[in-house]
């Protein structure tokens, strides 16, 4: 679920013109009665939705930064959650950047429910986010791949458009859970994101269970 404003001073706005929006059709009521409350809401409700019609741009893909690397320069976004040190994604980049002075980016969105997101409460979602970014920078180092990263917007194709914007990758890569534990696959991140986007695309899957399986020995007989 995406907050519409992307600032305080928008939301601030917007409160005070619905409390104008339900001041006039009370006012309307009070001195002129039913039937002019009625038009007057009307009037008013239908002149905000043409307003919201005209002041929203179409959403299109942003165009993509041009390229900042030297030829022998490889840029790599990655966007993950969870799934941000899992080794399929780990070997991904590897294979992306290999024969290449790499440039990886990874952004890990700070998610948050609904409620702490409308109530602009981010600070516990943003600190967990950067907990998980922490470790897949590591578990990056120790394999020898360089990267910085950052913490993102909370909606996963936001995360990826301010990226995009400021990074200027060679191409995306996304992490995701497998199919049927992951709700960037269930609302359609992946499918959304190639259509919106102009910069290649590639979709990782990393079953994190399954990893720490195969790392967990069975025990020698005694």
């Amino acid at each position: 679920m995406q907050n519409p404003f992307r600032s305080e001073a928008e939301a601030y706005r917007f409160v005070l013109l619905l409390v104008g929006y339900f001041a006039l059709i009370v006012a309307a009521k009070v001195i002129l009665g039913t039937w002019a409350a009625l038009v007057m809401f009307v009037l008013l409700t239908v002149a905000g939705v043409v307003w919201l019609a005209r002041g929203k741009p179409e959403r299109s893909g942003p165009s993509v930064s041009a390229r900042r690397g030297l030829e022998n320069q490889r840029r790599v976004l990655v966007i993950a959650n969870e799934t941000v040190g899992g080794e399929k994604l780990r070997a991904c980049i590897r294979e992306k950047t290999e024969g290449f002075d790499e440039e990886v980016l990874v952004v890990v969105p700070a998610l948050n429910s609904p409620l702490r997101h409308w109530a602009s409460d981010e600070d516990r979602a943003r600190a967990a986010a950067q907990e998980r970014l922490a470790r897949s920078l590591e578990g990056l180092a120790a394999v020898g791949i360089e990267a910085r990263g950052a913490v993102g917007d909370g909606e996963p194709l936001q995360a990826i458009e301010d990226a995009l914007r400021t990074f200027g990758p060679d191409e995306v890569v996304i992490s995701t859970h497998p199919e049927g534990r992951s709700n960037w696959l269930e609302k359609g991140v992946v499918e959304a994101a190639r259509a919106r986007f102009s910069v290649p695309i590639t979709h990782v899957v990393v079953d994190l269970a399954a990893e720490r399986e195969q790392v967990i020995s069975p025990q020698s007989p005694t």
